[in-house]
């Protein structure tokens, strides 16, 4: 005979639709990473001026040392790749000026990603006492990482922007897109973060790996040579590393004037979330075994 249909309470959750309970649920894991960070935000805002605080009373230069340092790496990079590998890149009148600031730009971008990744597998280990801290936080850790490594990166970027004013003019209105552009990076790299801070309790040697994977994600960038040097055929490889796309709108919007491709923007940021949701997820999975094996 014919089948009964079913109750209309089937399709319910409460008092909701079951699809719109699911697309609550969804939404409440793609947006728990973040609404973490918002909730303890003094504390990861205290912690990372602490780290701060820490780099610069470490040396004996203090503060000026995060504007000498860049400058060095830059001098020493703009020389290697252009007067001895004569990197070629498609810029107007591109002089050793342009060309240390399209490195430059590489270089600060790439340094956001390095800089969390290669901390990552450290970050519980380094914070052995607070693991056992019923009340403490541990997945803000690499929120703290992260504010560290932007703060230093919006050094970079005022150094980049003064040196632009000085010989080159004001910048395109474009630049003012940079913290959107950067958006994308910042959440995978937050994903990476929090998987690599969790198996770094599990397996102590994965800091040598991330070591290896850092410098492979430098070399196959375009962070010292300009994508289009890449033959079109491998280029569509380039864009899985995930500093690639970064890198190059950041140059469109600070030095071309040219607004990012929306489609691959999108793109991005959907991974973006996905990364920065998957790592989370496994961070707070992960983290009940971290007072066993510490």
């Amino acid at each position: 005979m014919f089948a009964r249909p079913l109750p209309k309470h089937a399709f319910m959750v409460g008092n909701e639709p079951r699809s719109k309970w699911n697309t609550m649920r969804l939404l409440d894991h793609l947006l728990r990473p973040y609404s973490t960070a918002v909730r303890h935000r003094d504390l990861i805002w205290r912690m990372a001026r602490r780290e701060i605080d820490a780099r610069t009373k470490s040396t004996s230069l203090g503060t000026i040392w995060l504007v000498v340092s860049p400058l060095l790496l830059l001098s020493a990079y703009t020389f290697v790749f252009t007067f001895i590998f004569k990197s070629r890149w498609d810029i107007p009148d591109s002089g050793q000026g342009n060309v240390a600031l399209f490195l430059f730009s590489g270089m600060t971008v790439f340094g956001i990603a390095s800089e969390c990744i290669n901390r990552a597998p450290g970050l519980v280990l380094e914070n052995v006492s607070y693991v056992k801290k019923v009340v403490f936080p541990l997945e803000i850790l690499p929120w703290i990482s992260l504010i560290s490594a932007v703060v230093l990166a919006g050094i970079n970027f005022g150094l980049l922007l003064l040196a632009h004013l000085l010989f080159f003019g004001l910048p395109p209105a474009t630049a003012l897109l940079l913290p959107l552009v950067l958006l994308p990076l910042l959440l995978m790299t937050m994903g990476l973060s929090w998987l690599l801070a969790s198996l770094g309790v599990f397996l102590r040697d994965i800091k040598h790996i991330t070591g290896f994977l850092v410098t492979f994600m430098m070399f196959l960038g375009p962070v010292f040579y300009p994508l289009s040097a890449v033959p079109e055929s491998l280029r569509g490889f380039m864009y899985l590393n995930p500093i690639t796309l970064a890198i190059e709108q950041t140059r469109q919007v600070m030095f071309w004037g040219q607004m990012p491709s929306l489609a691959a923007y999108v793109i991005a940021l959907a991974a973006g979330l996905a990364v920065s949701s998957l790592g989370f997820a496994w961070f707070m999975k992960t983290r009940k075994g971290f007072a066993d094996v510490l």
